[in-house]
């Protein structure tokens, strides 16, 4: 059984009966007035769904007499539109997988799909598979990508042509990419090159991570095998991406909500078939989530004067078309996952009532997601330090420094000395065994110490001017199984545990993003004066953006590939 093909013989046969009328199905929507997504317009129809499966849409209804363990619900007055697809998920920001799609699920995106570098980097192939499959037994359908680099330098080397291979061939694992490598390619690295023709061969799409790309570039990368891509910035880089044919989806995130200007744009310009158009959050922290995640996109477009029907098919049947899933998700009609939000208008896209695999996971206004059937930590792991952070540990021994340009963009300076707002920051071994130490530059006014163990490679980050407030916030955070902790003074100031893996919390999303404004509300009042803390402490470490970056194997030079100060053991 696959997400292909998630029903057997069996069942199948099932389904036809039920719609054939021979057997009473799970439920009805009464009098749904739907988005018929191939039509483009809106119906009314009778849905009858068995089980997790749409099994038939339109006039009829069956034999009263047979309907008393038949669930009927009379959505007069009300639009059914088919359950959200986020196709562009970063699980592990803060937030873990099961409790995103909680979440998600309360705002209508019924449809995950995920990257899988945390699970790549962090265990083994045997222990991420089983830990996908049990997620996906919960009601929203969540599937992954499979990643061809780390966007780091580690010390070991992960990706090899066997692993890349089983995990393209697992059934929840849909495309490959994001293919953030990309400059490698199209300069020679042929070992990337073969994943991504393995890719091709299995029939499965390549999404790019192509910002700032050329009409030239796009092109050779078209060629080379990439379908899609979710990088433009602006009206005019979408426009040159849909021009050239390729699957473009639009963002709205926590550091590039770009959206709004981006659909105002592209109006502008005269777009007006969206076939090709989908929309991603592509993974904003927690606190971004408050607007809603694909909810709020589909209330932008039609903000901006999208039409009401492209609006919510670019987060419906866009995607899935793009995938080749549309005959299971991303439509009401016969065969597709019974994934299904219920408005009370058009132009409301959050929904009142949702069923995700048949099931209420939201009935209305109440959100009743269930509690996971497996531990996650036992899963995922904890973060287990048996090593103390001492002095030594914090010497930089080089002038070269670290300033951040934006929350995300770094360059090198030289320190003379006597330049203001200069920290140390390190980077050490989860294990302790080695550490990659510099300066940091413009990252806050004024900061003791902070220490986490959130980072892109799951090592330790601390940054600070006193090294014993660093030792400090260290301490603070190895004793409560890892997260961020800001110090000062001595005094603990903010602290927002993550004891799954030392990566992600285990509460509630509501919970969590109250957690995560507290903590930048804190680090504010130090000085960091950028978009987002959380991403500046991921991409830290992060090659796939300019132009120095702290790794494992130290402090590297992105645009050359080169080790500018060695880490030490």
């Amino acid at each position: 059984m696959s997400f292909f093909q998630p029903w057997g013989q069996e069942a199948v046969r099932h389904h036809a009966a039920v719609a054939g009328g021979k057997i009473p199905p799970t439920r009805i929507l009464k009098n749904a007035y739907y988005l018929n997504t191939s039509l483009k317009k809106w119906m009314t129809a009778h849905i009858w769904i068995d089980g997790d499966r749409i099994v038939y849409v339109g006039e009829r209804l069956p034999d009263a007499l047979g309907l008393t363990e038949t669930e009927i619900v009379d959505c007069s007055g009300k639009y059914v539109v088919p359950g959200y697809i986020e196709p562009h998920a970063h699980p592990f920001q803060l937030y873990n997988p099961h409790t995103l799609a909680a979440y998600a699920a309360g705002r209508g995106t019924t449809t995950l799909i995920s990257d899988n570098l945390p699970l790549f980097i962090h265990l083994n192939d045997e222990e991420s598979f089983a830990f996908m499959e049990k997620l996906n037994e919960e009601p929203v359908t969540q599937l992954w990508w499979c990643r061809y680099d780390a966007q780091t330098a580690l010390r070991t080397e992960p990706f090899t042509t066997e692993r890349i291979k089983k995990w393209l061939s697992h059934p929840l694992v849909v495309q490959g990419g994001e293919l953030t490598s990309w400059p490698q390619v199209l300069h020679g690295d042929d070992a990337i090159l073969e994943w991504m023709l393995e890719t091709k061969a299995t029939g499965k799409p390549i999404e790019g991570h192509l910002p700032g790309a050329s009409e030239k570039t796009l092109t050779q990368m078209m060629l080379l095998g990439v379908d899609c891509d979710h990088e433009a910035m602006t009206g005019e880089e979408a426009w040159r991406r849909i021009t050239l044919g390729l699957s473009t989806s639009l963002r709205y995130s926590s550091i590039r909500p770009d959206l709004p200007v981006i659909l105002k744009e592209l109006l502008e310009r005269g777009l007006r078939h969206f076939e090709r158009v989908y929309m991603t959050t592509d993974g904003a922290t927690p606190n971004f989530y408050k607007q809603g995640i694909m909810d709020r996109t589909i209330a932008i477009a039609i903000e901006q004067g999208v039409p009401i029907e492209d609006a919510y098919m670019m987060a419906t049947v866009n995607p899935a078309r793009h995938y080749g899933w549309q005959h299971l998700i991303g439509e009401i009609a016969p065969g597709r996952i019974a994934h299904i939000n219920i408005l009370e208008a058009k132009d409301q896209p959050t929904p009142t009532s949702v069923l995700a695999k048949g099931q209420w996971v939201k009935r209305d206004g109440i959100v009743m997601y269930p509690e996971p059937s497996f531990s996650l930590k036992e899963a995922l792991g904890e973060c287990h330090l048996d090593w103390d952070l001492t002095e030594d540990m914090l010497k930089v021994n080089t002038s070269l420094g670290i300033e951040m340009v934006n929350a995300v963009i770094t360059k090198p300076f030289t320190y003379n000395g006597s330049d203001p707002d200069i920290m140390t920051v390190a980077l050490i071994d989860r294990g302790g065994r080695w550490r990659a130490v510099s300066r940091l530059k413009g990252f806050a006014r004024r900061l003791g110490g902070l220490a986490s163990s959130y980072s892109s490679t799951g090592d330790i980050i601390v940054i600070g001017t006193h090294s014993s407030d660093m030792i400090c916030a260290f301490k603070r955070m190895k004793s409560i199984g890892g997260g961020l902790v800001l110090v000062e003074d001595g005094q603990i100031e903010a602290e927002l545990p993550l004891p799954i893996a030392g990566s992600v919390s285990d509460q509630p999303m509501e919970i969590l993003m109250d957690q995560e404004a507290t903590f930048t509300k804190a680090l504010r009042e130090c000085g960091y004066p950028f978009s987002d803390p959380i991403y500046s402490l991921l991409f830290l470490s992060a090659l796939h953006l300019p132009y120095i970056r702290l790794t494992p194997m130290g402090v590297v030079d992105v645009m050359k590939r080169e080790v500018l100060v060695p880490a030490e053991i």
